[in-house]
């Protein structure tokens, strides 16, 4: 028998699981590790929610929080990534079939795959957050303008500056409320805000709650005072969230390698401890031999 023939019939016998690209994805292993991540993510943010663990809030209390809860949270956005994309990997590299051409590289192979389920998961939720926000800011008939529309940050301030014992009813201050808040968002700036800008402010002031001249100042200084104080906090807790997420992502990807790795080893009958027991084999073998006592 000739060199070509014995070429020919084992190229018969190949399995097609081996005629496979040394580096192709398999695709129904990512998208079902990509849903799984995204589901228990979801879960584990939704109960994080019912236990207050964020950094912003509807609430004009919000801004009270400690710093101690903000880091809280954050830690707890990490973690959830490392549990949900962990599992997702897993999921990915245990549902893999396995390639018999390419034996030597499997766990590197099943790690692509965690990480592919990963960047999956993190363009649905990526899609999901854009329409969520679409559909937020998607004016309804009963929604004010955008143009009468005031910052939800300074709503206890404006309330605070605009407080009256007594005012006639159906008194609308929607536009002055609007005027007031686009003032008062530049006091966050360098120069803080203007002469004239706080005049008008001492002057709207007076006006609508029949507030004396300084009394009115005082209101106005104080309103400005808090108004920069809640855009600083609003800003710090932008900053802790955009981190926290970046991290989050970060690990995640990480946490998707390792899980796919150790799906895979389930997978071909092999159990996570038996990283240990290599890694403690390479450990005695680095460390030096023991001296003999003299």
């Amino acid at each position: 028998m000739t060199m070509e023939t014995l070429v020919a019939a084992n190229e018969a016998t190949i399995r097609p699981a081996e005629r496979l690209e040394p580096w192709g994805l398999q695709w129904t292993p990512i998208v079902a590790g990509a849903l799984a991540a995204s589901a228990l993510s979801l879960i584990m943010l939704s109960f994080a929610t019912a236990l207050g663990l964020g950094v912003a809030s509807t609430a004009p209390t919000w801004r009270d929080t400690s710093f101690a809860l903000w880091l809280l949270s954050g830690i707890y956005l990490i973690l959830q990534s490392l549990i949900s994309f962990g599992c997702g990997g897993y999921f990915a590299g245990r549902v893999r079939v396995p390639y018999v051409s390419a034996a030597d590289d499997t766990e590197t192979r099943d790690g692509f795959h965690g990480v592919a389920s990963w960047a999956l998961a993190v363009l649905i939720g990526a899609v999901l957050v854009a329409l969520v926000a679409w559909a937020s800011s998607k004016p309804a008939a009963t929604t004010q303008p955008p143009s009468a529309s005031e910052p939800s940050v300074l709503s206890f301030e404006l309330d605070h500056l605009f407080r009256a014992p007594r005012r006639p009813p159906n008194v609308d201050l929607t536009a002055e409320r609007a005027e007031a808040a686009r003032i008062l968002m530049t006091s966050s700036s360098h120069n803080g805000v203007a002469t004239d800008d706080r005049a008008y402010l001492v002057q709207q002031v007076t006006a609508l709650t029949g507030l004396a001249a300084g009394d009115a100042e005082r209101r106005v200084d104080t309103t400005i005072a808090n108004a920069k104080s809640a855009i600083s906090r609003a800003r710090a807790a932008s900053i802790i969230v955009a981190f926290s997420a970046a991290a989050a992502l970060l690990f995640g990807a990480v946490a998707a390698w390792a899980g796919a790795a150790a799906g895979g080893r389930h997978r071909d009958g092999a159990p996570i401890s038996d990283w240990m027991v290599h890694s403690n084999r390479w450990s005695r073998r680095r460390m030096p031999a023991p001296r003999p006592m003299p």
